[in-house]
């Protein structure tokens, strides 16, 4: 019952403050990862990769995944679908307080330019949080980070594969006329059987 109560409450704060969307969530939940180990950084980067292919916001999804996985392993099924019950409406219950709030006095809101003013600012760190996100993902992809600590930056460290499929992706989605307008949909379903295909 404890994890139940815990999985709500960090992730109503990752719903409270990740603003900008889904992909502002992953900071906080490596953040999530180090202090609860629910799920090391490799379960989240399988994580994002199951979420941006499956229907549904990202955070969403990757807050479902999390309340099952801990629930599984604290106590069963039934743990587990609680669990991934619990997390996502934490994480969406920020949201839903504050539309609430919003609506009922929305005529006042409108024009008041200190709430237009915060709103704003907070471009900027929703700009910051999506980039230290890609960022994050990115390096985690792409190089093998306990073998850059333990031996430095070598040529074995790099994940060609991933990297090779980077380069291929960034060409065909913005030099190739023909391909850089297509739905990011195929994309995400093309690099999810090449990953199953080649094992990454």
């Amino acid at each position: 019952m404890m994890v139940l109560l815990q999985l709500f409450y960090e992730f109503f704060k990752v719903g409270l403050f990740a603003v900008g969307g889904g992909m502002a969530t992953i900071p906080f939940l490596y953040d999530i990862a180090e202090r609860t180990n629910w799920f090391t950084q490799m379960d989240l980067m399988n994580m994002i990769a199951v979420s941006e292919s499956t229907p549904g916001p990202i955070g969403v999804n990757m807050a479902t995944y999390v309340g099952y996985v801990t629930g599984m392993g604290q106590g069963g099924i039934v743990t587990a679908i609680l669990g991934s019950l619990i997390a996502s409406l934490g994480l969406v219950a920020p949201s839903i307080i504050v539309i609430l709030i919003v609506a009922k006095f929305l005529q006042s809101f409108r024009d008041n330019k200190y709430v237009n003013n915060a709103f704003y600012g907070l471009r900027p760190t929703s700009a910051g949080l999506i980039a230290a996100a890609g960022l994050s993902v990115a390096v985690t992809n792409l190089l093998n980070l306990t073998l850059i600590k333990n031996a430095g930056l070598c040529i074995e460290a790099v994940n060609w594969k991933g990297l090779i499929l980077a380069v291929v992706l960034w060409i065909f989605t913005n030099k190739v006329k023909k391909t850089k307008n297509l739905h990011p949909i195929i994309f995400i379903g093309i690099s999810a059987v090449v990953g199953i295909v080649f094992s990454f």
